[in-house]
């Protein structure tokens, strides 16, 4: 019998496929396995045959539904493995297939695909202008040095034109992926060992053989990062029915090394970009770490609530057995926190919301006649105060204000601390906290508590970029210090919340041992182009707080619609276009649980929601904690939609008003530091809802546009 792999090109194509074609590819691949090879070739209803002038001999199409065919890869070596390529339109079918080339990477061992003709269409006009230009792309690199990270004839012909990374980009969609991401890192100022540490020794197999083999089966084997391999018929049908959240604990090999290192001597560090894969990688580094003893306990945190739900459902999919899972904490770092001040101190600490505190600060200037804003007075806490621990004046007036651009004279420290212990004393008179504090608490408790339940044997934490520092030191507290103490990923970039921390400071070092992910497994390029554009330019620090991030370097290898942007004359149009949209979706085969519509406020959520519920598309508030097998659009506010992911998304209301948010930005005139990480934050926040995306992006707003966004057209 024949056995089918499916190439990473065809899931790109299934996922966007009407429901009555995903109707056909399965039936047709189910007949497709019930065959001999020779049956296969004589079944008139798959009419499977070769394809005429086509650049790759083994070209075949086999029958869909009338007007699609599947495009397949037929073995030559003697194997029975076909490989599904693509389905596409009948008339396109024979075109699309006759100009691509499968190759094996001579460095990586891996099966890639180019489009020969355009290759060969682009590179003569190169070399033309190449022979009179002063300068090339790659002439700094050898021939050797290119064939060594695995560029063969063809595209070292095409490197040798290449004057510029525009140039460069223009192959982008027709090169062979591995050897074209090796050329977008050199390109970037990438050493070449640099290069082949990070792309082809991540990617070819430790047992690859030393000779480079033709064998389309050993090709297959060896491209687990692009190809899926179905070993028997059922496993068909579960693949192609499996719901998109069960891909969020599939584990490229370039992430492998990073989640299943044996051990690392002390704590280490995962940051990237959205889309790269940190949280996956968190996820198999609980498991691996779970594996090693059978008694080992971990503590994951996250963010938000939202994002500990989804932690645990996609852990559940990932772990072998209930066991292992019953070994593991899945919660916030607030929720752990609360729980461990509530056993330790036998007291239930009640934390008040950001509102209460802010009318909490109010109360408290008028009281003492300060010249400073509450919102002022509540970052003094927070940035500084809470931030570094400090417990008496003495520890205030010589405490640093790094971040802080306002500076303070003596008599100005002694007001502010006059108004910290205003504020500590309001809150114990109505019995309450706030939750940073009670963080403060917990990591006290647990330091004077060696031997508690609340401690762990390893502390993986996600979204990492947002925690504060008091916050940090109850997670340091968890768990003794040693090898493969804390696990931790995160991403400057998605940085919400204006926390600035150096882990150094509070005992967790990880210099030497940390890993930056560069590729987007989860948005197209244009998708990720467009959004990256929100926050180019801007000065974003480092989740160790040593210097600024860079997105260099940071790429998808996807590729498909542009985002789209709109404006209307008035909020209700805008609602009116969006529902639409949502039907055009859904009429193309997306599930409505594969659908989010993110805002700043939720006020246009809601009505949002009535109108869907009035055209009747089901939807549900992510803040109500859906699970995945429950129907419905996904609405969610800005800050929600940190971590999650989905097939399409809709971000609304993005106006002047909206992003930035006055309320939440400082003036100016109180502090020029403050009022710039304010407005990064607001571009950030922006930066996350977009990438949230994985195929489909809209962008909307009534009035006038956010200053974010890029120039569009005029407002419909």
């Amino acid at each position: 019998m024949p056995q089918l792999a499916l190439a990473h090109s065809f899931w790109q194509t299934y996922d966007s496929l009407e429901k009555q074609v995903k109707a056909g590819v399965r039936k047709a691949m189910a007949k497709f396995q019930e065959l001999s090879v020779a049956e296969l070739h004589a079944d008139k209803g798959l009419h499977l045959e070769s394809v005429n002038n086509a650049r790759d001999s083994r070209m075949r199409t086999i029958r869909v539904t009338d007007f699609w065919r599947g495009v397949l890869l037929a073995p030559d070596d003697g194997s029975d493995i076909f490989l599904l390529l693509n389905v596409v339109p009948h008339d396109d079918a024979y075109s699309w297939a006759a100009k691509r080339l499968y190759t094996v990477n001579t460095a990586t061992r891996a099966l890639e695909v180019r489009n020969v003709v355009a290759i060969e269409q682009l590179t003569p006009p190169l070399e033309k202008a190449a022979a009179v230009s002063s300068t090339l792309l790659y002439a700094q690199h050898s021939d050797e040095e290119l064939r060594h990270l695995g560029i063969d004839d063809q595209v070292l012909r095409a490197a040798r034109a290449i004057g510029d990374k525009a140039q460069l980009e223009a192959f982008g969609g027709v090169l062979p992926e591995d050897q074209f991401e090796v050329l977008q890192f050199l390109a970037e100022g990438f050493s070449t060992a640099d290069v082949y540490h990070d792309v082809v020794a991540e990617r070819r197999p430790k047992d690859a053989a030393s000779e480079v083999s033709d064998s389309l089966a050993l090709a297959i084997a060896n491209t687990t990062t692009r190809i899926t391999l179905v070993t028997h018929p059922d496993e068909l049908a579960e693949i192609l029915d499996k719901p998109f959240a069960a891909w969020r604990v599939f584990l490229h090999p370039s992430q492998h090394r990073v989640a299943y290192r044996v051990s690392f001597n002390g704590s280490a560090q995962v940051t990237g970009g959205p889309g790269t894969g940190k949280t996956v990688v968190a996820l198999h580094r609980v498991k691996h770490l779970l594996s090693r003893s059978p008694n080992s306990r971990v503590l994951l945190t996250t963010f938000t609530n939202a994002l500990a739900r989804t932690l645990y459902d996609n852990l559940s999919l990932l772990l072998d057995n209930e066991e292992q899972l019953r070994r593991v904490q899945v919660t916030t770092v607030d929720a752990f926190a609360n729980r461990v001040l509530r056993d330790l101190s036998k007291r239930a600490p009640s934390p008040i919301t950001d509102a209460d505190e802010r009318q909490i600060w109010r109360r408290v200037s008028r009281l003492l006649d300060l010249p400073w804003t509450e919102q002022f007075l509540a970052q003094e806490l927070r940035r500084v105060v809470l931030a570094q621990n400090v417990k008496t004046r003495e520890e205030y007036l010589a405490a640093e204000r790094r971040g802080r651009g306002l500076p303070l004279r003596l008599q100005q420290r002694e007001q502010l601390w006059s108004a910290m212990d205003a504020f500590a004393a309001e809150l114990r008179a109505a019995g309450a906290t706030t939750h940073l504090q009670v963080c403060a608490d917990a990591a006290e408790l647990l330091g004077e508590s060696a031997a508690s339940e609340h401690r762990f044997d390893h502390v993986v934490v996600d979204e990492a970029q947002d925690l504060h520092p008091a916050q940090w030191r109850v997670l340091r507290a968890a768990v003794a210090t040693g090898p493969d103490d804390l696990f931790i990923t995160g991403d400057p970039h998605q940085r919400i919340y204006d926390s600035r921390v150096s882990p150094r400071a509070l005992g967790i070092a990880v210099a030497g041992r940390t890993t930056r992910l560069r590729i987007n497994y989860r948005s197209t390029a244009e998708i990720l182009g467009w959004s990256t554009g929100l926050v180019t330019g801007s000065q974003v620090e480092e989740l160790g707080g040593d210097g600024n991030d860079s997105l260099v370097g940071y790429r998808s290898l996807l590729h498909g619609r542009r985002p789209e942007t709109a404006g209307y004359q008035n909020e209700q149009a805008e609602v009116s276009a969006l529902v639409e949209r949502i039907r055009g979706w859904i009429e193309r085969g997306v599930i409505s649980s594969e659908i989010a519509v993110a805002a700043r406020f939720n006020i246009i959520l809601d009505k949002v929601h009535d109108r869907l519920q009035a055209a009747g598309i089901p939807s549900v508030r992510v803040k109500d904690h859906p699970g995945t097998n429950v129907d419905g659009v996904r609405l969610a506010s800005m800050y929600a939609m940190k971590g999650l992911e989905f097939r399409c998304v809709a971000v609304v209301g993005v106006t002047a008003r909206a992003i930035p948010f006055a309320k939440e930005i400082t003036p100016l005139d109180v502090d020029r530091q403050q009022h710039e990480s304010d407005m990064l934050k607001e571009r950030c926040l922006l930066f996350v809802a977009c990438t949230r995306a994985r195929e489909a992006l809209a962008v909307s707003w009534s009035g006038t546009a956010s200053p974010f966004l890029p120039p569009t057209k005029d407002s419909q």
